[in-house]
């Protein structure tokens, strides 16, 4: 986006610029001071308006960086998913009903959980787990009277009996066969308890999914039964009179599905399956067709690993349009249809704020003057950078690594003076910024040009732990949207990378999205001394809660739950991030024996006159209050 230095920066071309209507889904818009609002009703005119959120926050003592949360956001998913389906009901006359699950591994949390279940309630959701411990959450949560719980993962006895006794409780449970060995522990069950869970199958599909969780699905998947093991487990079933019990069929090919196509393609093997199964005699009631529902970070609309080619409606229209016109081909009754769409329905809900805490500077492009005694070398590359031009650009920057080789070699041998090296890689790096330069006026930029670019940007430093708080741009190269959340009414001057305060190279962030390519540089504004700048972290509500790790002790932040009302917002909860004692203590760290340790120290400073006593129980005390501090920078 190009703004004439003539016209004002507004807040419609940080709109474009940040592409927050591709990604934003509506829940996001600038005011007219700047500042980035959520507006969890999906109106622009009732926005919380983020900047004077994080102010009152850390006039109360909670400083960034904060996760904010905004349930209504959660149920205004539930609403846009539910509909969409109904809507697809509708349009195709399809005889069943819809349901979501939510999936409780995508975020565990139990204030979302229950947004999700209270939102959810008059729409039937229910709930997927995946081990025991979700299990036992799920079975003591308030439920709806026809909302499942859908168990898969690994299941011992002990997973068994736990969805047996849910079953007592009152709650409809269906135990997913995922591998046969877990057949004779289902039939085990069986014969201890009066009451059975209901019992469903997941099956290993031909079809795949796409992007960057292509291979949980597939022949080569980790979970599922293939053609010939459904079978086999069906009759040794209905062997031991469990037939009955059955009653759904699911598949998952994958997490962030981008491609429509392969939706459709495993829609139609699985209604398939289905079909042959009911043709078997087999009461299949439900059809859950698993996770795969993307979110478009990028806002691209596109196939790429961080957005999908299509909408929730078009997602809902080819599920039930596919799965109707198999059964009517099949001539058998359409199934009730389930899905785990946990990242649609939670990503938007939460988002990180942080403070900047300054700036690596970029190379500096401007050239240090000479003063005539430099080597033969220096002269050189201080005449490629007067005579590179936008005609010459490629040849001379080549020059330039040359000389720039040379001079190192010659250094390394002791022939030049350190400020001689100095002014040369001065000089190398002012051609690199004239070259950069008139690489842009090109139709298309040579890589070696994006590349020398993102080595000239500045760094901004923030004050988070990419590892506690983006785990998937860490392991997974995710893609999220990064923005300010004020000065939006500015023209942003300079553009940087981003770095965490961990102690590692991996934490950092240098792609950013945009609607065309992947930006190796974000657009800032210029640090001013003495104010807070604040980035935003945007739809980190599927998985980045419960997959970060303590890299380097920074614990998990500060969160804040906020409510939009018709007199504004209100702050409804707030969990206080780790302290150094809580992360200590994972790692085995008691605090009394770490004081023990100090003290004893101290002891013995005291006993050598190194400390004077009044001095060792002011230490001793400065010790006590660092251990409850915030792991983050203050």
């Amino acid at each position: 986006m190009n703004v004439s230095v003539t016209d004002r920066f507004k807040v419609e071309h940080a709109t474009e610029l940040y592409g927050l209507e591709g990604w934003g889904g509506g829940y996001f818009a600038i005011q007219p001071n700047g500042h980035l609002a959520v507006t969890p009703r999906r109106d622009s005119s009732q926005g919380v308006d983020l900047y004077e959120v994080v102010t009152k926050l850390r006039a109360q003592g909670i400083r960034t960086p904060v996760l904010l949360r905004f349930p209504q956001v959660v149920v205004s998913q539930v609403e846009r998913l539910t509909g969409a389906f109904q809507a697809a009901i509708d349009e195709y006359d399809y005889p069943n009903r819809y349901a979501p699950l939510f999936p409780i591994k995508v975020n565990q949390q139990r204030a979302v959980v229950e947004a999700l279940l209270d939102g959810g309630r008059p729409f039937g959701i229910g709930l997927e787990v995946g081990s025991r411990p979700e299990l036992l959450v799920a079975a003591a949560l308030p439920l709806g009277d026809e909302a499942l719980i859908v168990c898969n993962g690994f299941k011992d006895k002990e997973y068994l009996a736990s969805a047996a006794l849910a079953t007592r409780l009152g709650r409809r449970v269906v135990v997913v066969i995922e591998k046969p060995f877990e057949l004779d522990a289902v039939v085990e069950l069986a014969r201890r308890q009066e009451r059975m869970p209901m019992i469903g199958f997941r099956l290993r599909l031909q079809a795949r999914g796409s992007g960057l969780w292509e291979r949980s699905g597939g022949v080569a998947s980790k979970f599922g039964l293939t053609t010939r093991q459904l079978l086999v487990c069906l009759d040794r079933l209905q062997e031991v009179g469990l037939g009955e019990r059955v009653s759904l069929l699911h598949f998952h090919i994958g997490s962030q599905i981008t491609e429509i196509r392969k939706i459709k393609n495993a829609v139609q093997e699985a209604g398939r399956v289905y079909a042959k199964l009911r043709e078997l005699g087999v009461d299949i009631r439900y059809l859950d067709v698993g996770g795969g529902l993307g979110v478009d970070y990028d806002g691209s609309g596109t196939s790429s690993d961080a957005s999908v080619n299509y909408s929730v409606q078009e997602y809902a229209n080819d599920v039930v349009f596919g799965l109707k016109e198999v059964c009517e081909q099949e001539d058998v009754d359409p199934p009730a249809i389930l899905s785990e769409s946990g990242r649609m329905l939670v990503a938007h809900h939460s988002l990180l704020v942080t403070d900047v805490r300054g700036a690596i500077a970029g190379v500096d492009p401007t050239p240090i003057p000479l003063d005539g005694d430099e080597s033969q070398v220096v002269q050189d590359l201080a005449e490629v950078a007067r005579m590179i031009s936008v005609k010459n650009y490629r040849e001379f920057y080549h020059d330039a690594i040359d000389y720039r080789d040379q001079m190192y070699q010659l250094f390394n041998l002791g022939m030049l003076r350190l400020d001689e090296r100095a002014k040369a890689e001065s000089l190398f790096w002012s051609v690199a910024d004239k070259a950069v330069r008139y690489s842009k006026t090109a139709k298309f930029t040579a890589e070696e040009f994006l590349d020398l670019e993102s080595r000239l940007h500045d760094k901004y430093i923030c004050n988070l732990s990419v590892f506690q708080s983006l785990p998937d741009h860490w392991a997974l190269d995710q893609l999220f949207p990064v923005m300010p959340i004020h000065r939006l009414d500015e023209s942003p001057s300079r553009r940087a990378s981003l770095v965490d305060i961990t102690c590692d190279s991996d934490g950092a962030i240098d792609k950013f999205i945009d609607r065309n390519e992947i930006k190796n540089a974000l657009e800032v504004h210029e640090l001013i001394e003495g104010e807070i700048y604040y980035l935003g972290f945007m739809l980190l509500g599927a998985y980045q809660d419960t997959m970060g790790d303590l890299h380097n002790l920074f614990g998990r932040v500060h969160e804040v739950e906020i409510v939009q009302g018709e007199g504004g917002h209100e702050v409804r909860r707030v969990l206080r991030g780790e302290l150094a004692s809580d992360v200590l203590k994972w790692f085995g760290y008691a605090a009394t024996e770490l004081i023990q340790g100090i003290e004893c120290a101290l002891e013995e400073g005291v006993e050598a006159r190194r400390i004077a006593p009044e001095e060792a129980a002011g230490l001793l005390d400065d010790y006590r209050d660092r251990l409850a501090q915030y792991t983050y920078l203050d």
